[in-house]
């Protein structure tokens, strides 16, 4: 299975496992499957802790590869596919994701229950 980590579930394998659901953390752990973090998620991390609205370690492209996920680029047809999505979330870095996951038929491992309005899969976080 493939996986696409929310911000907030990023920051929790990194630093608070407690908070993840047990479901969350034996898929992220699960060797068969592919662990992505989108590129808006470290935009949306760099730009928060910039802004000092978020404390993140400062190493967070050594964890991302020390864990072995995957990175995930933004694209055209990423962005393209917001259009054709509902209007349900006003955070465009969560639309984004949302929309990242439908183009690319990944599950979306989320605790933002506005997210699970899309059509998407997911896991809760």
């Amino acid at each position: 299975m493939n996986l696409l980590l929310d911000t907030h579930t990023l920051l929790w394998w990194l630093d608070e496992f407690a908070k993840l659901s047990a479901k969350a953390d034996a898929a992220i752990r699960d060797g068969e499957n592919r662990i992505y973090v989108s590129a808006a998620s470290t935009l949306e991390i760099a730009i928060k802790k910039s802004l000092g609205k978020l404390d993140s370690p400062d190493n967070l492209l050594e964890l991302i590869e020390h864990h072995r996920f995957q990175s995930l680029p933004i694209t055209i047809p990423h962005t393209m596919e917001i259009a054709t999505m509902p209007k349900v979330h006003s955070d465009p870095f969560d639309r984004l994701l949302a929309a990242q996951a439908k183009h690319e038929r990944f599950t979306l491992v989320t605790r933002d229950k506005q997210l699970l309005d899309y059509p998407i899969k997911t896991l809760e976080a």
